[in-house]
C-alpha cells in the first residue's frame, strides 16, 4: 500500500510572458496589457494550490510496464522510464475559481475568457514546476536523478491511465480533484503525471525526444 502525501502551496510567482504565450499573444499592445492586468487583479487571490503524490515501484509483467498499480502502455512512457526502478506519481490542481471566471466571461467577454484560460494554464504549469524542483532537491540528496514528468494523454501514453492514477492517489478526497467518464478532470486546470527516478543521470532536453508524435507545434518550435 503506497503512502499518499498531500501538500498545499503558496502562490508561485506569476510569469506574464508565459500567460501571453498561452493566450497566443506574441507581442502585447497596450490594450492587451490592460486586459491582462484587469484579469490578474480579478483572479490572483482565487487559486488553491494543492498536490498529492506517492512513490511507486516500477516492474514488468511480460511486455507490460507497471508503475505501482498504474499500467503504463505506450512506447513513449517506456522510453522515458527506461533504467528507472521507481517513480513519483502526482496530481496537482489550482482549484475551481479560474474555471468559474472563464465560464462567467465566455459569453460576456471572449477576450477575458481567453485570458483567464491562459492564466490558469500558466498557474498549473508553475505549480508543477515548483513540485518538480521540490522532488529534485529531495532525490538529489539521495544521489538520485529525475526524468521529465510525463502525463497520460501525452504521446502514445493513453489518457485511460488517468483512472489508475486517480485510484492510487485518491484525488477526490486528497485534493478535491475529480474525473468524469470522459476522462475530463474538474477543476480543469489540473495535471496528473509520472516522474521517473533513476540512479543514473540521463542527458535530456525534455519530453520531446521521448514522444512518438510526428507533427507537433511544441516539438517543432522547441517549446517543450
Amino acid at each position: 500500500m503506497m503512502t499518499v502525501f498531500t501538500k498545499f502551496y503558496d502562490s508561485p510567482e506569476f510569469n506574464k510572458g508565459e500567460i501571453l504565450r498561452y493566450a497566443g499573444v506574441k507581442k502585447a499592445d497596450a490594450e492587451t496589457e490592460k486586459l491582462l492586468e484587469s484579469c490578474f487583479d480579478e483572479c490572483q487571490n482565487g487559486f488553491s494550490y494543492k498536490v498529492c503524490s506517492a512513490e511507486a515501484d516500477i516492474f514488468r509483467d511480460g511486455e507490460t510496464l507497471h508503475i505501482g498499480n498504474v499500467e503504463a502502455k505506450g512506447e513513449a512512457i517506456k522510453k522515458n522510464l527506461e533504467g528507472c526502478e521507481k517513480a513519483v506519481l502526482f496530481a496537482a490542481t489550482v482549484g475551481i475559481g479560474i474555471d468559474r471566471l472563464t465560464v462567467k466571461y465566455s459569453g460576456l467577454s471572449p477576450s477575458k475568457a481567453l485570458m483567464f484560460q491562459a492564466i490558469g494554464a500558466e498557474r498549473i504549469e508553475a505549480l508543477c514546476n515548483v513540485f518538480n524542483r521540490e522532488m529534485c532537491e529531495k532525490y538529489s540528496a539521495e544521489k538520485l536523478f529525475l526524468r521529465p514528468r510525463f502525463s497520460p494523454g501525452y504521446g502514445d501514453f493513453p489518457l485511460m491511465a488517468q483512472k489508475d492514477m486517480f485510484a492510487v492517489l485518491d484525488c477526490p478526497r486528497k485534493i478535491g480533484l475529480s474525473l468524469n467518464e470522459s476522462l475530463v478532470m474538474t477543476p480543469s486546470k489540473s495535471v496528473t503525471a509520472i516522474i521517473g527516478i533513476s540512479a543514473e543521470k540521463r542527458n535530456s532536453a525534455g519530453k520531446c525526444e521521448n514522444c512518438t508524435l510526428k507533427e507537433c507545434s511544441y516539438k517543432n518550435e522547441g517549446k517543450r
